[in-house]
């Protein structure tokens, strides 16, 4: 996912506007397609509709609502087969939201906007069911879905090239691209030391008796053995990332509304933001713990997505839905960073 600086928010983040609601806000989304059946490596583009239907206004942060280039998986597609369509977009973390992230919708407004998929989505041939689920909350925000699926059928299609890791670097390498200066460097050296020793921290943690303890339950709520050694394995992998694999760090993203992304296919190249070099080495929302949220999103890793984006929002997905914290890059992250600290 790409990492976002975070003033805090992926299913889709939304905010009432001034006063708060007692109830989040529904708004409605239509799925539609001109061509419903494709030929060929063409581009497969869907129409969405975004209605306010509630009778008051409410404030939107952009990045939930469709665009052209899409900036996280906010659709659902599931293939012929039952197995889901792959999301090879980038994977952000985000800052907390600034004015300029928020769209307004007035009661009754209608967005409408036409989304070209195949740059996001690795399609293959025959029928495929598409949903919006519009990922990322961050608090008690508008609620964005589709209610009925939109079905369309492809043929004819190229089978994608696999991905396969590049042998040519060095093991336990850090490669800089992007116009990384000399001290950008040194920090990313420290960044790294810090992200690989809280995964080494947590995977020893993990390692021990599987139990309901108050660290676990905080960030992937009610304990079971099997959520349990998901995420042990999730940092196992983490840990032997960070110490086997070589790293390549990109400094040539400046949003300071972003710490970090990284495309889950493209293993084990992270793209630094702005908002990352004002985080403190460890702890909150840290340096170390960008790089390990950063990390679990690659597919060989632990292939998170982004449900939810800070502490209050990643907290109340524990307690809500495990199974998606347990599949939430953030949860690692404030897992490992433990501030404050839980035993």
């Amino acid at each position: 996912m790409i990492r976002f600086a975070r003033r805090t928010a992926p299913a889709v983040a939304l905010l009432a506007c001034a006063g708060a609601f007692a109830a989040p806000a529904q708004l409605d989304v239509q799925l539609s397609t001109a061509n419903p059946v494709v030929q060929g490596d063409v581009d497969v583009a869907v129409d969405v509709a975004v209605t306010n239907t509630s009778g008051h206004a409410v404030k939107v942060l952009k990045w939930q609502l469709p665009s052209q280039r899409l900036q996280g998986p906010l659709f659902r597609i599931i293939k012929e087969d039952g197995t889901p369509a792959s999301y090879v977009g980038p994977l952000v973390k985000r800052a907390a939201p600034r004015a300029e992230d928020y769209v307004h919708i007035e009661a009754g407004q209608t967005l409408k906007y036409r989304v070209e998929l195949t740059g996001a989505y690795e399609l293959g041939n025959g029928q495929h069911t598409i949903e919006y689920v519009a990922h990322g909350r961050r608090g008690n925000e508008a609620v964005l879905s589709s209610a009925t699926a939109l079905h369309l059928w492809t043929s004819g299609r190229s089978a994608p090239t696999p991905v396969t890791e590049s042998n040519e670097a060095v093991a336990a390498s850090i490669t800089y691209t992007g116009g990384c200066t000399s001290s950008e460097k040194s920090t990313l050296v420290s960044a790294v030391n810090a992200a690989t020793n809280y995964a080494t921290a947590s995977n020893s943690y993990l390692a021990g008796t599987p139990s309901g303890t108050s660290r676990y339950v905080k960030w992937f709520g009610t304990f079971s053995s099997s959520r349990w050694n998901t995420v042990h394995n999730h940092f196992s992998n983490e840990e032997s990332a960070f110490k086997t694999k070589p790293l390549t760090l990109d400094c040539s993203c400046n949003d300071s509304g972003t710490y970090a992304y990284v495309y889950a296919n493209s293993p084990y190249k992270i793209y630094l933001c702005g908002a990352f070099w004002s985080a403190p080495m460890t702890g909150t929302d840290s340096k170390g713990g960008t790089l390990v949220h950063e990390m679990s999103h690659f597919n060989v890793v632990a292939g998170t997505d982004d449900w939810a984006y800070g502490q209050s929002a990643a907290a109340a997905l524990a307690r809500s839905n495990p199974t998606r914290a347990v599949d939430n890059a953030d949860s690692h992250e404030y897992f490992a960073e433990n501030t404050p600290y839980l035993p």
